[in-house]
């Protein structure tokens, strides 16, 4: 059976599975790799082999990172730090330049927390400012909202641009800021530029109320609350200067290249976050590590299925089908990067998730990237950019936006999934400029 055939029976049996069959993408990913492996004439053996080691070498690199940064994020909103930030900006932005506000406070605090807490702890937020100003919500929470996705899609440690900076051996630290670089013009349009022609969307009944949250101890002071809920970001960026400042001193090196490594980096950040947001905050260690907890039931299902991307990949690799992949691809003159790209995008209009969409064309992508001429931190923002384009009707983010804010199925398509489309295609024209640069 030919080889493109094979792939389109795969990816095709996937999307059945989570779309008409409602089958989580993790079993779906697990059957697909099991079903790839025996079209691609893996010995049976084998096949089970190729799955334990794909779901073991990615989870492996990976779950220290996801765990630590799904702790982090969640103290950061339990402990009110996420509140405070918001508030600080917003009184400082006022109503006058309040859509830059919006957009600042989305992205600073989407980068600590993943995207469905993200945009449960913003409702509030949007909502107090719609009353308060009179202005039409959808007009107020786009910009917000426009950071958060942007965050979820380029921004390690995300789960979907880190497990990809793992597939891809790429660096941490350029892809976080390849990707802010590319995240501020996707913002600024998507959000603040594109907002300005959705003050005519109007709710045209009531908006689902949602109370304030409110806290049993005393929030956090934002100099605390920011440093803290930056400070993987911050670590990062230091770690990675001192690496270059003692570049010439080997033993000093070995020390900057350890406290660089993701997952030391992340459990540093963690121990911190867990004196200045939780012991500092009046938190006894037995209340953080149930915020700890609960923090990590919100990513069980997303660890397990980027796991499960990890088996597809190895499925490829094991089977030799990976150098097939790479010739044909050759031979369609599409650019890397441009061929990254609507993968990822064709499989999110396919199957709705952005997280799924990235993970699976990054198992397709990565057993070829040996061939290909591309930086490999630029193909995760790529993937990314993909992973987001033109949310619908099969997307939960899309129902959410749909039923919080109270529209009709044709504004959220022209507010919503032309917002998310906006940010896929200003990131693939910033990846491609960033490519001409380096």
């Amino acid at each position: 059976m030919p080889l493109v055939l094979i792939l389109f029976i795969v990816v095709g049996v996937l999307i059945l599975l989570t779309t008409s069959f409602k089958v989580s993408p993790f079993i779906a990913l697990i059957l697909v790799s099991l079903l790839a492996g025996f079209l691609l004439g893996i010995p049976l053996a084998g096949i089970a082999k190729s799955v334990q080691k794909g779901i073991g070498d990615m989870l492996g690199s990976i779950l220290v990172i996801l765990s630590a940064g799904a702790m982090i994020g969640k103290l950061v909103a339990e402990s009110g730090a996420a509140k405070v930030i918001a508030d600080k900006i917003m009184q400082v932005c006022g109503e006058k330049y309040l859509q830059w506000g919006l957009m600042l406070t989305g992205l600073v605090i989407g980068i600590p927390l993943f995207y469905n807490v993200g945009f449960v702890l913003v409702i509030p937020i949007i909502f107090s400012l719609v009353y308060q100003y009179k202005l039409p919500a959808v007009y107020v929470a786009i910009p917000m909202l426009a950071s958060l996705s942007v965050a979820h899609s380029f921004l390690p440690p995300h789960p979907s641009p880190a497990s990809l900076v793992v597939t891809f051996n790429a660096s941490m630290g350029k892809t976080f800021f390849y990707g802010l670089i590319v995240a501020i013009p996707s913002i600024v349009l998507a959000g603040p530029v594109f907002s300005r022609t959705l003050k005519k969307i109007k709710t045209p009944g009531p908006i689902v109320v949602v109370s304030k949250n409110e806290f049993d101890q005393p929030l956090p002071g934002f100099r605390n609350s920011l440093l803290s809920a930056m400070l993987p970001v911050f670590l990062l960026g230091i770690t990675t200067l001192l690496s270059f400042l003692f570049a010439a001193q080997p033993s000093l090196l070995q020390v900057t290249s350890f406290l660089n490594e993701p997952s030391v980096l992340m459990v540093l950040a963690l121990l911190i976050v867990t004196y200045t947001l939780g012991i500092k905050q009046g938190k006894s260690i037995k209340q953080i590590m149930q915020v700890y907890e609960n923090g990590i039931k919100d990513i069980a299902m997303i660890i397990l299925i980027i796991g499960a991307s990890g088996a597809l990949k190895q499925v490829l690799i094991d089977s030799n089908a990976s150098n097939a992949i790479a010739e044909y691809f050759k031979y369609l003159h599409i650019h890397p990067l441009l061929l990254g790209w609507l993968i990822a995008a064709i499989i999110r209009l396919c199957l709705g998730s952005a997280t799924v969409a990235g993970l699976t064309t990054a198992g397709i992508i990565a057993p070829m990237m040996g061939s290909m001429q591309v930086d490999a931190n630029l193909m995760i923002l790529a993937i990314g950019s993909g992973s987001v384009f033109f949310s619908h009707v099969n997307d939960t983010g899309f129902w959410m936006f749909k039923e919080y804010f109270n529209v009709s199925l044709k504004d959220t398509f022209l507010s919503w999934s032309l917002m998310e489309t906006i940010v896929s295609v200003t990131g693939l024209i910033g990846v491609f400029l960033l490519n001409l640069l380096l």
